[in-house]
């Protein structure tokens, strides 16, 4: 039986942790939040150029996870609270909550990771059709924008706000089963 000490470590532990992965998913959940409005509000769909309306789904629906791993962060730190106290939740009750937080973490990569890929085909055949040292009088000829590089950007922002929350998930359900 785990003495007292051992539970305040792990309630200490978990909170840090649940903190931790809260704001740092949190601050980069706001970044590419602006970034995907700024780009809806100021895309223009030129004639010729590639949509990449396929890979901001994807990004999209990869932050809506996001959001959702949010408040799995959150209940973190609320049973990292529990835990300290003497209505502590049972070990497979902290543990499912963790692989939850796991799983929707890997759906966030693997969406997101789907939608870089959507992103990055459609700028490699845009920047693959540029020529260089030619004024661009064909329309089918446009270059790629920053608001298309930016747009890459929150997509790989996404992906490392999933990636540190499977990191932190796997470092307390390795702390949970432990011992």
């Amino acid at each position: 039986m785990p003495d007292k000490i051992d539970f305040q470590l792990l309630s200490f532990g978990m909170r840090r942790i649940g903190w931790i992965r809260f704001w740092i998913q949190s601050i980069l959940s706001v970044v590419v939040t602006a970034v995907l409005l700024f780009s809806n509000i100021v895309s223009d769909d030129s004639a010729g150029q590639l949509s990449l309306t396929p890979g901001l789904s994807l990004t999209t629906l990869s932050l809506i996870l996001l959001f959702f791993s949010l408040w799995q962060g959150w209940l973190i730190v609320r049973t990292g609270r529990a835990i300290g106290s003497n209505a502590r939740p049972s070990r497979g009750q902290t543990g499912k909550l963790i692989k939850r937080g796991l799983i929707i973490d890997l759906l966030g990569i693997l969406f997101a990771l789907i939608g870089y890929q959507a992103l990055m085909g459609a700028l490699f055949i845009q920047a693959s059709s540029q020529t260089s040292g030619q004024l661009f009088t064909d329309t089918s000829n446009v270059p790629i924008t920053g608001l298309e590089i930016l747009s890459v950007l929150s997509n790989t922002q996404v992906i490392a706000a999933h990636f540190m929350g499977l990191c932190f998930s796997l470092w307390l359900l390795r702390k949970i089963y432990k011992g």
